[in-house]
C-alpha cells in the first residue's frame, strides 16, 4: 500500500484526536469518512515523543482492522504505554505524533536486512519482539547491532537470532509526522 501526504495527514490527525481524547477521557474520535485507501486492513504504529525524547509507542503489526481504526487504536495506547511516565496536558503543545503504516510481514535472511530499509520483527522460543526501521537509524547501529537489540528487545539474549528456532520477518514503512495542537 502506498499513501498520499494527504493520507497520511488524516493519519496523524487520527492518532493526534485519539492520544488527547485518551489523555482528557474522552471518547474516541469519530472516524468520518476517509479515502479508500484509509479503510483496508494494516498494521500501523503510533509513535509520541517530547523534544526528540520517546513518551510512547504502540502498535499493531497483524491487518486486523481498517487502517484508520488501526490508528486511532494505537493513537489512543500510545498516551499511557507502561513503559513510560503517562504523558501529560501540559506536554501535549510539544507532543509529535508519527504513524508509521506497515508492510506486510515476510521472511528474510540475517543477511539480506537492510538498515534503515527493514523493521524486524523476531520469534524464538515463545518470546517475540519489533523494532522499527527508523530505530537502527535513530542510534547508529550497523546491522548485527540491530538483531542483538531485536533480541533484547524480545527478552532474549543477544546474538540469538544467529541459533536454530529464531525467526525473522521483515517489514518496511510509510512514516507521517506531525506536532499536536491544543
Amino acid at each position: 500500500m502506498s499513501l498520499g501526504t494527504e493520507e497520511g495527514a488524516v493519519l496523524v490527525n487520527i492518532a493526534r484526536e485519539a492520544a488527547l481524547a485518551r489523555l482528557r477521557h474522552t471518547p474516541p474520535p469519530d472516524l468520518g469518512e476517509v479515502a479508500p485507501a484509509l479503510r483496508v486492513p494494516a498494521g500501523a504504529f503510533v509513535s509520541l515523543d517530547v523534544g526528540g525524547d520517546l513518551r510512547g509507542c504502540i502498535g499493531y503489526v497483524e491487518a486486523l482492522w481498517p487502517l484508520v481504526e488501526t490508528v486511532a487504536r494505537a493513537g489512543g495506547a500510545a498516551i499511557q504505554d507502561r513503559r513510560f511516565p503517562r504523558v501529560q496536558s501540559d506536554e501535549w503543545p510539544h507532543l509529535g505524533v508519527e504513524v508509521s503504516v506497515l508492510s506486510r510481514l515476510a521472511p528474510i535472511l540475517p543477511e539480506r536486512v537492510e538498515v534503515g530499509t527493514h523493521g524486524l520483527l523476531i520469534r524464538c522460543s515463545g518470546s517475540s519482539g519489533l523494532l522499527l526501521p527508523q530505530v537502527p537509524v535513530e542510534h547508529q547501529w550497523d546491522r548485527d547491532t540491530f538483531l542483538d537489540h531485536l533480541c533484547i528487545k524480545a527478552g532474549l539474549p543477544e546474538g540469538r537470532w544467529r541459533q536454530p528456532g529464531a525467526e525473522l520477518f521483515s517489514f518496511t514503512c510509510q512514516r507521517f509526522g506531525g506536532v499536536s495542537e491544543r
